[in-house]
């Protein structure tokens, strides 16, 4: 069987179990970059070790969690494919804190955006907890200003989920639904859906003229904005549901990234 059967075949095992589009092209990269490892090597038979010495070589140069995501996108090839148990085992990851914004550096970014949908894409990423993906696919029927909420359908894990739109935001919200003309609640300049690398670009852009000196990205709003949360005496379970996490374990990150707890304790050595 050659290579683009076996990805057809991939193909097929994914889309009857309805992943997302994400899954799907997670997945089919992940055993498209394997299966061109194979071709690469003339005693590579498909089998549980050359997974292994493929991940021996991709560990030498990517991040542990990426390894592990392409670990277990080839073993469920394997598995629903091939036909074939394997079991390999998972890099250590490294456990990394994302360094959170403060709220001024926040205030400072949204003061920075160009325009009234720069801004609001800005004050939605971090005033909900949207994911990009998120953002980009709400249209404006989602928005319900009578009940001051946004339906955020179909997230991650094909779960949907309402999310409090921020009184300080729903006036300038609603001004921009009236005007905007669209189904799309956050159209291109073209009429269609903004693009992650768009969004990226509209964060980036925000963080630099803002003079943040920190790494900017999307998420890290969302992280900016669960953290604060936490902070400010939001029970993580709330969290967890405003987030749209399955498991509270993901959310209890969070804990591990706020530093108001540290900020407040008092050292012995004040105390002399």
């Amino acid at each position: 069987m050659d290579k683009s059967e076996l990805l057809g075949r991939l193909k097929h095992e994914i889309e009857i179990r309805n992943f997302s589009f994400s899954t799907l092209k997670s997945y089919m990269n992940s055993v498209k970059k394997f299966l061109d490892f194979a071709d690469s090597n003339k005693d590579c038979s498909l089998a549980e070790d050359d997974v292994k010495n493929y991940a021996q070589q991709q560990i030498k140069h990517k991040e542990p969690t990426s390894v592990s995501h392409d670990i277990f996108a080839i073993t469920f090839f394997f598995r629903h494919v091939l036909g074939k148990n394997i079991d390999i085992p998972r890099p250590k990851r490294n456990k990394k804190i994302p360094e959170i914004l403060t709220v001024e550096e926040v205030k400072k970014m949204i003061a920075s955006a160009n325009n009234i949908k720069h801004k609001l894409i800005l004050k939605i990423l971090y005033g909900c907890g949207l994911r990009v993906s998120e953002l980009v696919n709400l249209k404006k029927q989602d928005v319900n200003f009578l009940e001051g909420l946004i339906h955020v359908k179909l997230g991650k894990g094909k779960k949907d989920r309402f999310i409090k739109i921020p009184e300080s935001m729903k006036e300038e919200l609603k001004s921009f639904c009236m005007l905007n003309e669209n189904e799309i609640l956050f159209p291109s300049n073209r009429n269609s859906k903004l693009t992650t690398a768009a969004i990226q670009a509209i964060v980036d852009y925000a963080g630099k003229k803002a003079g943040i000196k920190k790494e900017i990205y999307p998420h890290l709003l969302r992280h900016s904005f669960a953290t604060h949360l936490l902070e400010n005496g939001t029970d993580l379970r709330i969290i967890q549901k405003l987030l749209g996490h399955s498991d509270i374990k993901t959310t209890q990150i969070y804990t591990q990234i706020s530093q108001a707890l540290i900020k407040n304790i008092k050292s012995p050595l004040d105390k002399l």
